[in-house]
């Protein structure tokens, strides 16, 4: 069976990476497809866990060999996705988590109408801006410019198919591994997974109404 695939956006600073990161502790089924990047490692990032840390050129090269599912600049760097990790992991059925912007998650719903997407918010914008600055790792600029960004990012909420504001860190945690579990039980992969132990429960293939 194909693995789900699951796009999660979120503006910078609403805890995506960190909800993904407390989701993926506790399901040990779902992949996260680490992405390209042409940005600089932060100080205990390590490259291929966090980021494929890669220069201008090198992107270039992979985006005109259109090895990427999905690609966007963000706050003046470029991000992509492996298009051939995401289709062997999917064909090994396994389910993936894409950490990605709303432009890429536009891309991606353009070739996969059936992933599964996720937005995270933060519970208000003084919020967003205390947990920016709490990183100690951008100057004022760089934070005036990114709550500036997450407002037009956030303006983008609509596409997704669910939204999640992460207030209470547990909360939020839980409402995501319940997405992912709902995904799980959508009926046709469930009947496809399970037909031969479920065949003796039908006189006939299950029909819809």
């Amino acid at each position: 069976m194909t693995g789900n695939l699951f796009i999660i956006a979120a503006p910078s600073g609403a805890g995506k990476s960190s909800l993904v990161g407390a989701v993926m502790a506790r399901d040990d089924s779902l992949s996260l497809s680490v992405s390209y990047t042409t940005r600089a490692p932060r100080p205990g990032e390590q490259d291929g866990r966090e980021y494929h840390f890669v220069d201008p050129e090198t992107f270039l090269s992979m985006l005109e060999r259109a090895e990427f599912l999905e690609s966007a600049e963000v706050h003046g760097n470029h991000y992509g996705t492996s298009q051939k990790w995401v289709a062997e992991a999917r064909a090994s059925g396994r389910d993936i988590l894409l950490e990605i912007d709303w432009q890429g998650a536009q891309q991606v719903r353009r070739v996969f109408p059936e992933a599964v997407s996720l937005f995270i918010l933060p519970p208000s914008m003084a919020e967003l801006e205390r947990r920016l600055r709490s990183r100690g790792k951008d100057s004022d600029d760089v934070i005036r410019r990114r709550l500036i960004n997450a407002r037009e990012e956030m303006a983008h909420v609509a596409e997704f198919d669910y939204v999640i504001i992460n207030n209470e860190f547990e909360t939020a945690t839980k409402d995501l591994a319940a997405v992912i579990r709902a995904a799980r039980l959508h009926t046709p992969d469930v009947l496809s997974a399970n037909a031969e132990r479920l065949s003796g429960l039908f006189g006939s293939r299950p029909q819809k109404d």
